[in-house]
């Protein structure tokens, strides 16, 4: 797939996504989140890459949904929503949940860079990713109510996960903005860095992931934390996670990560996401 609102770079085995609409603080469009689905259902196949880095071109990360059209920017009833697409061929409702199905089930974890206003969708989008790092001064804002829209995207679901419910019903029935401080004392963002230290903190997290873990286990985890965390009890859980440790424990990657610790020196995994999963875990 060609893409034209993102660009997609593989480096040292970390994918950077950069959104890239830059003359308009890269406002989110139909075509955009089919580009995000794309890439990264690619990089989920491509055992090259094994972290992503999603930021923007220029002085933002993501001004919500571009809405250039006006007062009908967001209406498809009559043909096609820059922010919602086509109607007649699913618009961005599409089967397996379109980009955000694409970053949940992702088998690669995913780190946002917020260089600059994220809000709307421009938030929302990074809720299933792994890792939120924002520029000083960034604004962000789940700014619906102020729209008479709803929170999409599934932020309903991830947005409490994230920050528990009082945290998530104080900016969603607020619609405000919000510093990238308050972001961070509210848990969505790890760390607030200094503009220029942005990417390079993105990147030293990424390396980190490419260079000491193996990837199955990566892959593995990031599910297992995202999807049985919400269980009301430890036993699905339990039921889950000593069969996967066992199956593991057989193969060449546990064995290569004690020898590496024992010789103090770095791991050489050899497994891959794309041939090595456990039979035992469902992907659904």
């Amino acid at each position: 797939m060609a893409y034209r609102d993102i660009l997609y770079e593989v480096e040292d085995r970390v994918l950077t996504i950069t959104l890239n609409r830059p003359d308009k603080l890269n406002a989110y469009t139909a075509v955009m989140g089919q580009e995000l689905e794309d890439a990264f259902r690619r990089a989920d196949e491509d055992d090259e890459v094994r972290a992503i880095i999603v930021t923007g071109a220029g002085r933002g990360f993501c001004a919500g949904a571009d809405i250039s059209d006006g007062a009908g920017a967001f209406d498809a009833s009559e043909g096609k929503s820059v922010a919602f697409g086509d109607p007649a061929a699913g618009g961005t409702r599409r089967a397996g949940g379109g980009f955000v199905g694409a970053i949940y089930t992702c088998r690669k974890p995913s780190i946002a860079a917020l260089n600059g206003p994220a809000v709307g969708v421009g938030l929302t989008l990074t809720l299933p990713m792994d890792i939120r790092l924002a520029a000083e001064g960034a604004k962000l804002g789940f700014v619906f109510a102020r729209r008479g829209l709803v929170p999409e995207a599934g932020s309903a679901w991830f947005l409490p996960r994230l920050v528990g419910l009082p945290q998530a019903l104080d900016w969603c029935l607020s619609g405000r903005l919000f510093g990238a401080e308050e972001a961070a004392a509210g848990g969505l963002v790890k760390e607030v860095l200094a503009p220029d230290a942005l990417m390079g903190r993105a990147r030293q997290i990424a390396r980190e992931i490419a260079e000491e873990t193996a990837p199955v286990s990566i892959a593995l985890t990031r599910q297992m934390l995202w999807r049985l965390s919400s269980a009301p009890d430890p036993w699905s859980t339990l039921a889950v996670d000593g069969g996967l440790a066992m199956d593991l424990g057989a193969g060449p990657d546990v064995k290569e990560g004690v020898a590496a610790f024992l010789e103090r020196r770095k791991p050489r995994f050899t497994g891959k996401v794309s041939r090595d999963m456990p039979a035992r875990w469902s992907p659904s």
